[in-house]
């Protein structure tokens, strides 16, 4: 007896429409004279193929002598009994799209989105984190992200973290941005590469110049190293410590400042193990380079100590160069001069020096 029982059939609002229009003698081509629209949406509505918006229903209610309501109600309670009859059925491809649309698991598990006990719920949450109204839609970046109509796993990802970025950013206060004084403040960035200690600088000193920085780790499958691209006026710096070392984040943060600096437009997304082969990547990579370590200088060295790079020499070097003997070491490890297990010592790991990581 608990049990409601859903009738096989409801009347449509195109069934009441019709008789409507059969009371008053008129065709359906009529009906779309008088409100001025294509035959084939009169015809849409009769046969429940297009729904009857509040615009529709109140230019019917004026046409047929009736009120605006009795079309929003005949509309949402036969949109309400479709529902409740598909219900069953839709929940499993409701899934699937939520899942389709980003890594369901890693993000709860990260804590940016919430545990949820309903489908419902759990729409609410993946709508609200990606900032569209519905699943069916398609994410609205910051940015334009170039990917095929049939999104793949790694471009989900790439697409929540980055989202994960925005959002961060947004709560960030930021100074006025201005190109040209932050091509200025480059050497006021650098002279904090020479210790470990003064990483925690940089941050302050980014956002106090108008740009936005934030860590976030890379999720599975991306395999970012950082990332740069604009959000109200105001670039943003995006970095995933994928390597904890301070070579890595030197060399990543000073290459995404080289596509701000450079004037570099649209969203860089960068591997720099595999970096795209342009001319944008190869102009941020050279002036990252160039800004870390004097290209005049370095040559002279490996030619020097190209036999036997010694501890003592590196820490010279990089005293000369007034930077950290991690970058320095991180760099001949990067062009071949010694080996990825030679002077790791120096490889030291700055996570626990920065409060800007996206910790879950």
């Amino acid at each position: 007896m608990g049990n409601k029982l859903i009738p096989a059939r409801i009347v449509t609002p195109g069934d009441i429409l019709s008789m409507e229009l059969e009371a008053r003698g008129w065709t359906q081509k009529d009906l779309a004279e008088i409100m001025d629209r294509p035959a084939q949406t009169i015809n849409a509505i009769i046969n429940a193929k297009k729904e009857i918006t509040p615009e529709t229903a109140i230019e019917l209610a004026e046409a047929l002598g009736t009120s605006a309501e009795v079309w929003t109600n005949l509309e949402t309670n036969y949109r309400l009994h479709r529902a409740k009859k598909n219900a069953d059925h839709q929940a499993i491809s409701r899934r699937r799209r939520l899942y389709e649309l980003v890594p369901i698991s890693e993000l709860i598990k990260r804590q940016w989105l919430p545990q949820t006990k309903t489908l419902e719920e759990l729409e609410t949450s993946v709508c609200n984190f990606l900032d569209i109204a519905s699943p069916t839609e398609t994410p609205k970046l910051a940015v334009n992200f170039r990917h095929n109509h049939t999104l793949q796993s790694e471009d989900t990802a790439l697409i929540a973290w980055i989202k994960r970025v925005e959002h961060l950013a947004k709560m960030q206060s930021v100074g006025k941005f201005d190109r040209e004084q932050l091509k200025s403040a480059i050497p006021k960035i650098l002279s904090y590469a020479q210790t470990q200690e003064n990483i925690n600088k940089v941050p302050p000193l980014l956002t106090s110049l108008g740009v936005h920085f934030v860590i976030v780790p890379h999720l599975s499958k991306t395999y970012l190293d950082g990332a740069t691209f604009t959000i109200n006026n105001h670039p943003i710096i995006a970095l995933t410590q994928r390597y904890n070392r301070i070579d890595s984040f030197w060399f990543t943060l000073m290459h995404e400042l080289g596509h701000i600096v450079a004037g570099h437009e649209g969203i860089y997304l960068d591997d720099l193990s595999q970096l795209e082969d342009n001319p944008q990547e190869k102009e941020a990579n050279q002036l990252s380079c160039d800004w870390l370590i004097d290209s005049n200088a370095l040559a002279e060295f490996v030619a020097t100590h190209s036999s036997r790079f010694s501890t003592k020499a590196i820490e010279k070097f990089a005293q000369s160069q007034e930077r950290h003997p991690g970058i320095i070491v991180g760099r001949l490890q990067y062009e071949g001069k010694i080996p990825y297990k030679n002077h790791r010592k120096y490889l030291v790991k700055v996570d626990e020096l920065l409060t800007y990581i996206d910790h879950p």
